[in-house]
């Protein structure tokens, strides 16, 4: 670029600038921001405040730092306001320099591309065998009146099954997920994906008789992709096929999912992960987080709200990361709540967007008549959102213990 004339360069400046709100964030050893510039009004980071944690006030840092190498490029990250930033992380004068590239364009598109491929592909397959029985149809035509009948009924059935067919692909994710429980603990579940095929999952299964495992995982993005990985990473932990794995303890699972799962090997794609593990006899809950929103307490013999968060970066993103286990013993009459953030960061009719605190005040709110609360969650979503389909999964698992 220094062989350019002044002018193009300054051009090609104002068009980053301008068409890729380029912002940064400077950030000390002790990660706390130092520094921040550009369009940072484009990524909600327009009242951040020098000489204060980093990560408190960009959320999206959570678990990226310190990052093993660098430069380092984070493709296509999703940010709150529908967003999307490839994240560039430089190192000088001993300070980490995070550079946002606005590339909510591209996303937008690559996603109407993917899903109009797979309408393409269903339709082709539809009208291909459609094809086959309607040659058969017209073979017959040649016979008498009646049997050009007897094959337009029997296209017909054709037809209604192959539509069921479909409906069946469609809900093959869902029906992989485990059923409700009532014994030994009540646990309650609603799952809305915003596309037919979404990268959210969820499970729960005993681990032995004593040890009891709850998880909740978001892949990124949405389509065929993202939820053929959630599919594969919900059998391994369903069948606890990671080698020489305690699945009891949280640490060990995520570190194992993380070496097991790297980006470079699954298209670009990462996840986030809350997993736990309830022993029944002493009630403890231990519990790990792979950058994935805090799960929710609520005892019901104390007006406050506990958020069981431990410090994680996203799997998948760079080997060898290390991960921490928090735990806590769980009062009788306790209900928590997994869910991932497409059920707290939902956009308004006006453009906002609803905020973690809210959807917590809501659950405190929400009461404690079983299946409803789930329910009014949702419909609650739908409200705000102004009708219509979540740009988001909405996925959420409520255990009463």
């Amino acid at each position: 670029m220094t062989g350019l004339p002044r002018s193009v360069a300054d051009a090609l400046h104002s068009v980053t600038h301008s068409q890729r709100a380029l912002a940064y964030l400077q950030i000390d050893e002790e990660l706390r921001l130092v520094g921040a510039g550009g369009n940072l009004e484009n990524y909600g980071l327009n009242e951040i405040r020098l000489g204060e944690g980093a990560v408190d006030q960009a959320v999206f840092l959570e678990g990226l730092l310190p990052l093993p190498e660098m430069p380092y490029l984070l493709p296509s990250l999703e940010l709150a306001g529908g967003r999307a930033a490839d994240l560039h992380f430089y190192t000088h004068d001993e300070s980490v320099w995070v550079v946002l590239l606005d590339v909510t364009a591209e996303r937008d598109q690559a996603r109407r591309i993917q899903q109009r491929a797979y309408e393409m592909t269903l339709l082709q397959e539809k009208e291909a065998l459609l094809n086959r029985r309607l040659e058969a149809a017209n073979a017959a035509l040649l016979a008498t009146q009646r049997e050009l009948e007897a094959s337009r009924e029997a296209l017909l059935r054709v037809h209604e099954r192959v539509q069921g067919e479909l409906a069946e692909a469609a809900d093959y994710i869902r029906s992989l997920l485990p059923a409700p429980m009532t014994q030994p603990f009540v646990i309650d579940w609603r799952f809305v994906p915003c596309t037919e095929l979404g990268g959210d999952a969820f499970g729960y299964h005993w681990v032995d008789p004593d040890h009891f495992a709850l998880y909740l995982l978001d892949v990124c993005g949405h389509g065929v992709g993202p939820s053929l990985l959630s599919i594969a990473i919900l059998h391994v932990l369903q069948a606890a096929a990671l080698r020489d794995v305690d699945f009891r303890d949280p640490v060990q699972v995520l570190g194992a999912l993380n070496e097991r799962y790297q980006m470079e090997s699954h298209h670009g794609l990462y996840f986030t992960l809350w997993y736990g593990v309830f022993h029944r006899a002493t009630r403890r809950l231990a519990y790990g987080c792979a950058g994935h929103p805090a799960a929710v307490l609520l005892d019901a013999g104390s007006p406050g709200v506990q958020l069981l968060k431990a410090k994680g970066r996203p799997i998948a993103l760079a080997p060898g990361a290390v991960y921490a286990s928090e735990a806590i013993v769980v009062p009788p009459g306790t209900r928590l709540y997994l869910f991932s953030d497409g059920v707290f960061e939902v956009q308004r009719s006006d453009g906002t967007m609803t905020t973690f605190e809210e959807f917590v005040d809501f659950l405190k709110g929400a009461g404690t008549d079983g299946q409803s609360d789930l329910d009014r969650l949702f419909q609650h979503l739908v409200q705000i959102r102004g009708g219509g389909a979540l740009e988001d999964d909405f996925s959420i698992v409520r255990f009463a213990f």
